[in-house]
């Protein structure tokens, strides 16, 4: 087990921020009221306008505008604050929108992807499900790392603390002031929203701040941030030190055999999915001499594809990360190009901003001067340098459930860029610390078979998450599946039960087997966690 001893830095006092904020603002009912007024619409206490005036610590007011929506949009007042830290000067941009009309009593904090901390793109869907939504930019413009470095090439602590942790704080606190204040009372539940970044981000609420939120989805959540992200370029590595990159259709290739290899793995139907990765054992080497537009495949590029699957390794062949899952595509992190009659890697750039700026701190650097060595010693860098302030992966999650939370993790089994195994290792490592029966009271963990990051791939998607969510928190039914469906140009295609880990959907040999109905859940296999 790696050491997870790690640079610390100042953190701003949340409990004086909570403090000033009551008193700053009018008496509030704290009730969310009964379930049928819970599903009433309530109107705002002031005016939009009103907002400019509102005075809360740390905050400006940079605006407070009606919006009259459209046919899909509600009318809304739409804010926008700037929340400063005192203590290292930093600031982050808070999006606060309120349905003037349709409000349903409760918050929604929504997360970021990649980079990105957020942007008010994000609360468009939540607004129209009558949520009162906040995000942030946590301190950034876009979806650039740029902001990690200062201007004279320095780590930039500020920018990287709120995006790693404060300014998702900063949001959710001065958003559900801003929403207290509008309508004259609190909400009556709050949910974070998230995947990728945003599923790393709201893991970190849940073990930060854990009784900010009733309910948590976090999907394909990047919670060994450091891990994952260095480990993103090792496809790389591996084709530079082999000196073997691999042409993009023979990548293809391989993954069309994998998936016709294991199809009828875990779900037992032909549909082009693999609905149980763990238990397929397809052998790489059967592709060499498999003839493809860019050529046949050699032993060598057959080499290159088992170490990308098995993941990050040390010299000594020791553990690092997990590697590509059967069936997720190789593009995306391990794409070649020709140049100049040669093909060459392609890395993907979020991890070229990821060497550059957080690890090698040099603009200029160069990726193809790592080697398997230079790698592993980056790798033990960004694990002890990032892991604290970027990392999601503390299990002691007995605060979050005390306060009453729920939380809903997802994640698509054919992810190529976030292997769902670093999901199912947290997963298994909370039920470690807490016991498996005390962890299902309020964690649960649910694979997609076929789907991508956040979605996309074969397989049918998760149709109504947050939905499930709310059920549990305000119902308390505890989701034992969840819905999913593939759409085709507009329509259901399929649909599909998705199973609570480790049990898979299989097809119970009647009935059609693109309608849910005719699967249930069975025992699946249970991932093989590294010893420590």
């Amino acid at each position: 087990m790696r050491s997870h001893r790690r640079f610390r830095f100042p953190r701003r006092s949340a409990v004086a921020f909570v403090a000033a904020l009551a008193a700053s603002l009018v008496v509030v009912s704290a009730s969310g009221g009964s379930a049928a007024e819970r599903e009433a619409s309530y109107p705002p206490t002031k005016s939009c306008g009103s907002l400019m005036g509102l005075s809360l610590p740390r905050t400006t007011v940079d605006s407070a505008v009606e919006d009259p929506g459209d046919a899909t949009t509600p009318p809304s007042c739409r804010v926008t604050l700037t929340v400063a830290d005192p203590v290292d000067q930093g600031a982050v941009t808070v999006w606060v929108y309120l349905p003037t009309r349709t409000w349903n009593g409760r918050f929604q904090g929504v997360g970021g992807g990649g980079f990105l901390g957020g942007d008010p793109a994000r609360l468009i869907d939540p607004l129209r499900a009558g949520y009162a939504a906040a995000a942030t930019d946590t301190g950034h413009v876009g979806n650039s790392a740029e902001f990690a470095l200062d201007q004279h090439g320095r780590l930039n602590w500020p920018g990287i603390e709120d995006f790693g942790h404060e300014g998702i704080q900063d949001m959710t606190t001065a958003g559900k002031a801003v929403v207290a204040a509008y309508y004259g009372r609190h909400p009556a539940y709050s949910y974070f929203n998230g995947c990728s970044t945003g599923g790393r981000q709201g893991v970190m609420e849940a073990q930060r701040h854990p009784d900010e939120y009733d309910g948590i989805l976090a999907g394909a959540p990047v919670i060994n941030f450091p891990e994952m992200q260095t480990g993103q370029l090792w496809g790389q590595i591996v084709m530079l030190e082999q000196q073997n990159p691999v042409a993009p259709c023979k990548f293809e290739a391989a993954v069309t055999a994998m998936v016709d290899a294991c199809d009828t793995v875990g779900d037992g139907v032909r549909d082009g999915v693999i609905g149980e990765p763990l238990a397929c054992d397809f052998d790489p080497a059967a592709l060499i001499g498999r003839e493809t537009p860019c050529g046949p495949i050699t032993a060598a590029d057959v080499d290159v594809m088992r170490k990308i699957g098995e993941g990050p390794r040390r010299a000594d062949g020791g553990f690092l990360w997990y590697g590509l899952a059967p069936g997720a595509p190789f593009a995306g992190l391990n794409d070649t190009v020709e140049v100049d009659g040669r093909l060459v890697g392609k890395p993907f750039e979020y991890d070229l901003w990821w060497f550059s700026l957080f690890l090698a701190q040099d603009r200029s650097f160069d990726w193809t001067s790592l080697t398997y060595r230079s790698f592993e010693a980056f790798f033990d860098q960004a694990d002890q340098m990032y892991s604290d302030v970027l990392g999601a992966d503390a299990p002691d999650l007995s605060a979050f459930q005390e306060a009453g939370g729920k939380m809903l993790l997802w994640h698509g089994k054919a992810d190529f860029g976030v292997p769902f195994q670093g999901t199912v290792d947290y997963y298994e490592r909370v039920q470690d610390r807490l016991g498996s029966g005390r962890t299902q009271q309020f964690l649960r963990l649910f694979l997609a078979p076929g789907v991508g990051h956040c979605g996309g791939g074969a397989g049918p998607a998760p149709a109504d998450p947050l939905g499930a969510l709310v059920k549990w928190v305000e119902g308390g039914k505890a989701p034992r599946t969840l819905e999913a469906s593939r759409v085709d140009d507009g329509q259901v295609t399929q649909t599909r039960p998705i199973c609570m880990y480790p049990f898979v959907a299989r097809w119970t040999g009647w009935g059609d087997a693109n309608d849910e109905s005719a699967y249930r859940c069975v025992p699946g296999t249970r991932l093989e966690r590294p010893r420590a």
